[in-house]
């Protein structure tokens, strides 16, 4: 058994517990990072690669992208290991008129907001994607949407923080969390003890798990994703793709009980990415299934006829594998990017759901910048863990 003092424990090696310990060390601080499994065991680790800026409502969280859009350009030089960060642009696409009225204003109300992007006719479309389906009329079109390897981000992260001193316990747990009056201590399960003057709780789905330590709850939720993959084939066109239906799925809460077709009971929605090595990634499915990571035949099924559906030449590839990932969600799509009420030096960053592999590299620095005591660059009063206190959050008898 052993004792280690640091001055900042991060809880939880997913994505952005590995950005926000990266930043700390960078910074300085002495870092121990906790993990119950191992590094990206979590939703980062079952999940697709995209950095996706379109599907986001001009906003805050659209502002946060382009911020970590720039980060990432810089961090695919600066990290000591290939991240496979590219910008391959992003189309969705668009089957029927309805769809494109839709689209035109969502995009319209994009540009005024500073997304360089265009509403593109069938005809060019087919110059960017040149083996869609015949029945799609046109398409959304960004330079701007690009992807980056998860797996190779945290390994980069993890690496990169080592050399600056980071600690790092898996297969761990905490059991107990204490505040002294120094800051922290934290009892794990193997008989460790971590005292810490700081905490980051970054356990995404799982973040009220170390929140109940501390008497604490915040209303997150799984919500799986399910994806396919391929085995490795030539680029299908120069874009990834979305459908709008992808799009509607995350800016709508989806259908329930008898009206619910097929699609919406899994929360159905488009993503077609090719990866560094060729593997193309479809997706995916938006469930409230708990914490049950299995798989599904029927989803899988509407997942491949879904693709079929935009890619006839689909037909021909093979599927070699399929996953599902938890990805944390909260009632209003915000994250909780924060400090604790009541726990003074205790945050929170969790709750991103499909936005946490784009926004890790600003959620790393907005984390560090709160742990230092700095004003971060945004406002986070959207983001305030106290905003459920009155329904379903704070303080637990």
């Amino acid at each position: 058994m052993s004792t280690v003092k640091c001055d900042v424990a991060v809880i939880g090696a997913g994505v952005n517990g590995m950005s926000i310990a990266y930043e700390l060390c960078k910074r300085k601080k002495n870092v121990v990072l906790i993990d119950k499994v191992v590094m990206g065991a979590g939703a980062s680790g079952s999940c697709d690669d995209m950095i996706l800026l379109q599907s986001k409502k001009p906003g805050i969280l659209l502002e946060m992208a382009f911020k970590s859009l720039e980060r990432f350009e810089v961090l695919k030089n600066e990290l000591p290991c290939d991240i496979e960060f590219e910008n391959r642009g992003g189309t969705i696409l668009i089957e029927n008129q309805d769809q494109l009225t839709v689209m035109e204003e969502f995009v319209a109300s994009q540009n005024r907001f500073g997304l360089d992007v265009e509403i593109v006719d069938a005809k060019r479309l087919r110059k960017l994607q040149p083996l869609v389906s015949a029945h799609v009329i046109a398409s959304t079109y960004s330079a701007r949407d690009s992807q980056v390897n998860p797996m190779a981000l945290m390994k980069a992260y993890y690496f990169g923080a080592k050399a600056l001193g980071l600690v790092f316990k898996n297969r761990t747990t905490p059991t107990a969390i204490v505040k002294t009056t120094v800051g922290w201590e934290i009892t794990l399960d193997s008989g460790d003890t971590v005292e810490a003057g700081a905490i980051v709780n970054a356990t995404g789905a799982w973040a009220n798990e170390i929140l109940k330590l501390i008497n604490y709850e915040v209303p997150i939720a799984p919500r799986k994703g399910q994806v396919i993959v391929t085995e490795a084939i030539p680029h299908i066109g120069e874009t990834n793709v979305w459908s709008a239906q992808y799009i509607v799925s995350k800016l709508k809460p989806m259908e329930t009980g008898a009206n619910a077709n097929p699609g919406d009971k899994f929360g159905l929605g488009f993503a077609f990415t090719g990866t560094h090595s060729g593997n193309y990634l479809i997706g995916s499915t938006r469930e409230n299934a708990g914490y049950d990571k299995t798989t599904n035949p029927e989803a899988l099924s509407l997942i491949a006829r879904q693709v079929e559906h935009f890619f006839p030449v689909m037909k021909k590839i093979n599927f070699i594998r399929s996953f599902a990932g938890l990805r944390p969600s909260t009632p209003d799509g915000m994250p909780f990017l924060g400090e604790v009420p009541g726990a003074p030096g205790f945050f929170i960053a969790a709750g991103h759901e499909g936005d946490g592999i784009a926004l890790s590299p600003i959620t790393g620095v907005i984390m560090a910048d709160l742990v230092e005591g700095k004003k971060p660059e945004f406002s986070l009063e959207k983001f305030d863990v106290a905003r459920f206190n009155d329904h379903g959050g704070g303080k637990k008898s």
